[in-house]
């Protein structure tokens, strides 16, 4: 029985070269007792989950004794620069410039007959030993390392193939006949049987070597392209924070700041951390965060997420969250959890690159073995039989199978943080690809879940400003969502203070304005005596599950002024937008709510929803996506509340909302950071293209290396055109996934 899990490590590989390598620290990692580990040759990362039994340091050694090094993550975005120079990479670049001067006259030579003049093979010895023996040193050093494992990877067949190039031309030169003066030779894309045992292979041998370190270092820079997004939400934390202790204002480190603190936030500065604003007000642009490209207006009171821009006034904000529980540490955390994830096709291509490289070399062995007996009984060079073999060696590419998958996923997921939408692992994308039906839930996901003033009827002869302002007087004492929308709707009028306030429950509330006693309530307390014209707006009102209040003004002249305010939940802007783009990608969308039936309806036609399921608790909204299930349509949730939790679970996909709760985020596969609901169109699109992407990765990784194998083992292929070919699919891979970095919102 496998033991419990109690927590999860991410450690950065160093020393990976392919996948074969990602596979046997994955392999190494999962012989520990209580680990479970996957590991990402893409991202270079292990994500390994653990028994508290099991310590970091174990883990560490148990890779070390692998033959890799590791180091763990930290997921708290600090805010710090990202080096945009990568000491690796930088390295790798230098090597590759300095093989490929030392390679060009070597392989011009070799493929111009007119220019090799007497000794020249031995310039080419001279140009090409750097190349093999330092330039290749990487392949060879990490061969050496799986070697002393038992191991066999890319690295194995990329040092065996050059090597067994330049040790067939160090024969020809010393024990041949290619060392003597006069010595030529031309340069075929196909070898020939005819080919003597006087030919060398120096510029195959440097060729492919510093092809190859070409191709690593366009796939390492492309994979670190791929991984921007990640990086730069990591940099979007802040470096300092103003912090306000005991009336004096201080910068300190970020990682200093408590709960409870008090900072400030000047114009132009980003929000240290999340909070709640103590005094000030402004406008905050939240578009690195969330993807929504207009400010939001934020005063006391107001809740605000760290990183964000305080654009105009200066803030004084109270931390309610810190290092890694802040808003943008989870999102670091779910972009780098989806990014390290494997998707079911992935796995697949693990299992097949476990074995991959050990066949290569029966192959290559195999081909050897076959063209030495054509060629003997045929009385012709042998060199043929050894330029299929090291073909065969040179042009398998693991790696392409290997990059297939994470690349795409890793733009894809990236991408999707940029436009404020957080997958949590690769599986999602394969469950989107079979959505049918979408069900929305009403409030806060369709609607804004804000209570906003629809309309103010007065009765005939009375003012609707008068009836507000009165109303909003009365209403700025009490805490109701109702009055805080009747007070909201007033602003733009001058509202006078209330004395002798009175609340009483179920009824509603009533104070003195001016020399006016107000009443505000329901129709069944004050609708005794309301004109026709009051009953028909409240009939309307409850027709569509709007609600309803009676204003009374109780003049001096013993007459009351009567007026109806209606309060509802206003559609988002945004909705009937995404449930026409949900049509048009032929998913059936249902309206999922535990409101009545008239607020419902009314809902759903403003937006054109077909169906809909009202005044459903949540149990029986886990029912009804069962119900959906059972007639076999496969269902997307998409909520935002606590009483959307469960559903969210049930469903084959579920969406949260990012403006929802904690409990509905955790229980969700997708999350929209901004509450956008067209970003759910978003985000099923851009999940259906990653997976489009890694699907045509995976056809080029196995058509590639199911085509070349063959035609090397055939000796059809020049071995330094197959290190073309080898080097060229990798790059492919990775550049294929690159393009989902230009996807737009909306735009598919």
């Amino acid at each position: 029985m496998t033991a419990p899990t109690t927590g999860r490590i991410d450690l950065d590989i160093e020393g990976m070269t392919c996948a074969s390598c990602a596979n046997r620290i994955e392999r190494t990692l999962n012989k520990l007792d209580g680990v479970h580990a996957t590991v990402n040759f893409a991202t270079e990362r292990a994500q390994v989950d653990h028994t508290s039994e099991v310590d970091t340091a174990a883990l560490i050694e148990a890779i070390h004794s692998a033959g890799y090094d590791a180091v763990p993550v930290d997921h708290v975005p600090s805010g710090a620069a990202d080096p945009d120079a990568d000491p690796d990479l930088g390295a790798l670049r230098t090597r590759v410039l300095i093989s490929a001067a030392l390679t060009i006259p070597v392989v011009v030579l070799a493929m111009v007959p007119a220019w090799q003049f007497t000794y020249w093979q031995w310039l080419s010895l001279t140009l090409a030993a750097p190349v093999v023996v330092w330039g290749a040193w990487p392949f060879h050093r990490a061969a050496l390392v799986n070697l002393r494992h038992g191991a066999t990877t890319m690295d194995t067949l990329v040092s065996m193939g050059t090597l067994a190039a330049f040790g067939w031309s160090l024969y020809a030169l010393f024990l041949g006949t290619a060392g003597e003066p006069g010595m030529t030779h031309g340069f075929d894309l196909i070898p020939h049987r005819g080919d003597g045992g006087a030919n060398i292979y120096l510029e195959a041998a440097a060729g492919v070597t510093t092809l190859l370190l070409l191709g690593r270092y366009l796939e390492k820079r492309a994979t670190r392209t791929a991984g921007d997004a990640l990086r730069a939400l990591m940099r979007l934390g802040a470096k300092d924070v103003a912090v306000v202790r005991d009336g004096v204002e201080r910068r300190i480190p970020i990682a200093e700041l408590a709960v409870g603190d008090e900072f400030v936030v000047r114009p132009g500065e980003k929000i240290a951390t999340d909070g709640v604003v103590v005094s000030g007000s402004s406008a905050i642009d939240a578009s690195m965060v969330t993807g929504e490209s207009i400010p939001a207006e934020v005063g006391p009171g107001d809740g605000v997420v760290g990183a964000t821009i305080n654009t105009s006034g200066r803030l004084l904000v109270q931390a309610t969250r810190v290092g890694a529980d802040t808003a943008l540490a989870q999102m670091t955390r779910i972009v780098a959890d989806a990014q390290a994830g494997k998707a079911g096709a992935q796995r697949l291509a693990d299992r097949i690159s476990s074995w991959f490289v050990p066949v290569v070399i029966t192959i290559a062995v195999a081909a050897l073995g076959f063209w030495l007996g054509v060629t003997i009984a045929s009385d012709s060079p042998v060199s043929f039989a050894f330029t299929a073999a090291v073909s065969v060696l040179i042009i398998a590419c693991p790696c392409a199978l290997g990059l297939a998958t994470p690349t795409a996923l890793m733009v894809g997921t990236g991408r999707g943080a940029q436009l404020g939408i957080l997958v949590t692992g690769p599986e999602v994308l394969e469950q989107t690809r079979r959505i049918d039906t979408v069900l929305l839930d009403k409030t806060g996901t369709v609607t804004t879940g804000v209570m906003r003033v629809e309309k103010v009827q007065p009765a005939y002869g009375v003012d609707a400003d008068r009836i507000l302002a009165a109303a909003a007087a009365v209403e700025s004492a009490s805490e109701h969502p109702l009055g805080k929308a009747i007070v909201a709707a007033a602003q733009h009028l001058p509202v006078r203070d209330v004395t002798d306030f009175t609340c009483t429950e179920g009824v509603g509330v009533s104070g003195i304005v001016g020399s006016e006693r107000v009443r505000v309530g329901s129709a069944r307390e004050l609708g005794g005596h309301l004109p026709m014209r009051l009953h028909q707006a409240l009939d309307a009102a409850h027709g569509r599950g709007a609600t309803a209040v009676v204003v009374g003004i109780d003049g001096d002249d013993h007459a009351t002024e009567y007026g109806v305010i209606v309060v509802a939940d206003t559609v988002k802007e945004s909705s009937r937008e995404a449930v026409s783009q949900l049509k048009r990608m032929g998913l059936t969308p249902v309206l999922l709510t535990g409101d009545n039936t008239g607020a419902a309806r009314f809902v759903a036609d403003l937006v054109g929803i077909g169906q809909v399921i009202a005044e459903a608790r949540p149990a029986e909204k886990v029912n009804a996506i069962k119900d959906f299930q059972r007639r076999g349509d496969v269902v997307a949730m998409v909520g935002d509340g606590i009483n959307d939790a469960a559903a969210l679970a049930q469903a084959d996909l579920g969406v949260s909302m990012g403006t929802g709760t904690d409990v509905a985020i955790a229980a969700a596969d997708l999350t929209i950071v901004d509450g956008d609901l067209r970003k759910v169109v978003d985000a099923i699109a851009l999940s259906r293209r990653t997976l489009r992407t890694i699907r045509g990765n995976l056809f080029w990784a196995f058509g590639y290396n199911v085509a070349a194998l063959p035609i090397a083992a055939a000796g059809l292929l020049n071995p330094m055109m197959a290190g073309a070919a080898m080097a060229f699919s990798s790059v492919f891979v990775v550049a294929n996934s690159l393009r989902l970095r230009g996807v737009r919102p909306r735009a598919w």
